[in-house]
């Protein structure tokens, strides 16, 4: 097992004496035991039932082996073991481990892996105080800055390690959390105004709603519930941010408290996990009001928002370094709401948005050669990657460690593929005459090179039951061929095949990956960039040494660009396969990599490419 840092020998040996007593828990599945009122349309196969290959499942491999193996453990466990901490936030990272971590260990079943979280798990539980603190502060400076938001990712992860391992003391140190929330947050004599303890008009501390949902739903104590009301009437307070009100009265997330994005994001998170338990409408309506805005008028074409950590005003999305955009803890928090809003409704746009940040923004923060992540991903200069510990560092590999819940699952109990990268899945299904049978799909896929996708459906035996699969909004043709009959018919944007299959049936499922040439907007308003499928593309210097001078209006005008596959350009040691050329009016030549493999040897980016002049990256 790989560590770095190290920790005292007493310590040590603690630590494999509780990794042995951890051990001994055998992984189940833990139902919640307060039911949603609201039940998902779409719930996710386990991990565990699933493979992935491809662009998707390489990054997931590179996400376990190059930064969660790799990570530093005595930096990320130090605000615990000697307090205070050296950042304010840095007891965040552990609960973001631990989450990306039993997501991993899901998918993975890695035995260092394993070890490693336990290991982790331990330390962060020594260090619990008696009346249930498990922040990193002094007690002089408790419930200040970014204490609660310390404690909401505590408790994230403490909940995601119960809800993967059923280990007990996981569940009682969270209880621990709530319990002290309670007590010390609220109306009350002698109470604390949770908004005062919270940075960014309090929308820090208030983003403990999400896992105090969570925590509520496995345990059923109703004082947390209650909680979570207080929190809904703290919003409205004075010096409170207004969430819902102001979003309903403004329909703007940039005017809702100080317009930060992360915290707000993670608010929006806790309110639709909020209607989802207790069926209350009023919750949804903000939700999607913020959710409009923010794809009409605050989103980059790579799947992210913000600039300098803030929703900026309509159409404003400046993309240089300078402009610190695209934070990685704003991509994985979007991508969470869209998946939130997705499990909800099953609606197509919604997983076309989480389709459009993982394959760009979130990819592209997380260095395939080296794990090393970006804070910012900038779309027109160098991605600044780090292996330190900081917020969104943490986050990024969290949002990567998701990408199994985007894949397959069940729509209203019909098998659903949303992906179109390779894949293997096993499920237990209900049939249309209710009987319960066994199905396993084998998916092969050249994706995202090429528009094909055959699968082999076996159930355990012959049956009669639907097959579901998303066309995704950016394809111009989706078909399916069994036996020679074909289907294309989709509907709210699914192609269902409902039919008597038989073990070891063929799929082939045919589209186009359409090349779409997207003008620059406010920002940019004399250049243009390329998307090809879901993939937004981008010119990396180290493979352009020389720009063309001007691309002509007939070759914009063209609606079937044609980029040539030239793999051939890549250099040595490169990850990942796409390279495309596109051949200007002058006869140069101007490569194009996808977005989330652009810039990984430390080369400059740029996404926006200028119509008349084009100027060498290394400029």
């Amino acid at each position: 097992m790989r560590i770095k840092g190290s920790f005292p020998i007493s310590l040590i040996l603690l630590l494999f004496s509780y990794h042995n007593l951890i051990a001994q828990y055998i992984p189940a599945v833990i139902k919640p035991l307060v039911p949603n009122a609201v039940h998902d349309i779409y719930v996710p196969s386990p991990y565990e039932n699933q493979r992935i290959g491809g662009i998707l499942g390489l990054r997931m491999e590179i996400n376990l082996e190059k930064r969660l193996l790799e990570i530093d453990q005595e930096t990320m466990l130090s605000g615990f073991l000697s307090r205070p901490g050296k950042q304010d936030w840095i007891g965040e990272h552990v609960g973001k481990y631990l989450e990306t971590a039993c997501n991993t260990w899901q998918y993975s079943h890695n035995p260092d892996l394993k070890k490693q979280m336990d290991h982790i798990l331990m330390v962060l539980l020594s260090s619990q105080l008696a009346d249930g603190y498990l922040g990193t502060y002094t007690p002089d400076k408790y419930w200040t800055s970014w204490d609660v938001w310390v404690h909401k990712y505590d408790l994230i992860g403490l909940i995601a390690y119960y809800k993967t391992f059923g280990y007990q003391p996981a569940l009682d140190a969270a209880i621990k959390i709530g319990n002290l929330m309670v007590k010390t947050f609220g109306s009350n004599p002698g109470q604390l105004d949770i908004i005062s303890a919270g940075e960014h008009v309090g929308m820090a501390a208030t983003s403990i709603l999400d896992p105090m949902v969570e925590l509520y739903r496995y345990t059923g104590e109703s004082r947390y519930l209650e909680f979570t009301r207080y929190i809904l009437r703290a919003y409205n307070q004075k010096n409170g941010p207004k969430i819902i009100q102001d979003l309903l009265l403004v329909k703007q997330v940039n005017k809702v408290a100080d317009g930060k994005a992360y915290e707000m994001l993670s608010n929006l998170v806790g309110i639709i996990k909020l209607y989802k338990l207790t069926g209350e409408k009023d919750l949804l309506q903000p939700v999607i009001i913020a959710w409009n805005d923010i794809v009409n008028n605050r989103l980059y074409i790579t799947g992210t928002s913000s600039s300098f950590e803030v929703f900026q005003g309509k159409d404003e999305l400046p993309a240089t370094i300078r402009d610190n955009i695209g934070e990685g803890c704003v991509t994985t928090t979007w991508i969470q709401l869209n998946y939130q809003l997705f499990t909800l409704t099953a609606e197509v746009k919604y997983m076309d948005q989480v389709e459009k940040s993982v394959y760009n923004h979130l990819l592209a923060a997380e260095n395939p050669q080296t794990g090393c992540v970006s804070y910012y991903t900038s779309l027109m200069d160098k991605k600044p990657y780090s292996c330190d510990i900081t917020c969104c560092l943490s986050s990024v590999p969290r949002g990567i460690s998701l990408i199994p819940l985007f894949n397959y699952g069940l729509k209203s109990g019909i098998p659903t593929f949303l992906l179109m990268e390779s894949t293997e899945v096993k499920d237990s299904i209900f049939t249309n005459n209710k009987q319960y049978i066994g199905l396993s799909v084998k998916g092969i896929s050249e994706f995202p090179t090429v528009g094909r996708i055959v699968y082999t459906v076996s159930p355990s035996r012959s049956s009669v039951f639907p097959v579901s699969f998303r066309v995704p909004g950016w394809t111009t043709r989706f078909t399916a061929t069994v036996h020679g009959k074909k289907y294309s018919t989709a509907d709210n944007g699914y192609l269902t095949i409902e039919k008597l299959w038989e073990p070891g049936e063929k799929i082939i499922i045919d589209f186009d990956i359409p090349v779409k040439i997207i003008q620059g907007g406010h920002n940019y308003k004399d250049f243009i960039a390329f998307q090809r499928g879901p993939q937004i593309l981008s010119a990396d210097s180290s493979l352009n040494h020389a720009y063309p001078l001007s691309i002509s209006e007939k070759q914009l005008q063209n609606p079937k660009i044609k980029l040539n596959e030239d793999p051939a350009a890549l250099t040595a040691g490169w990850i990942g396969n796409q390279a495309y050329s596109f051949t200007v009016s002058n006869g140069s030549k101007l490569v194009l990599v996808p977005f989330a493999d652009a810039g990984q040897s430390g080369s400059k980016t740029q996404v926006w490419i200028p119509l008349r002049t084009f100027k060498s990256a290394d400029n």
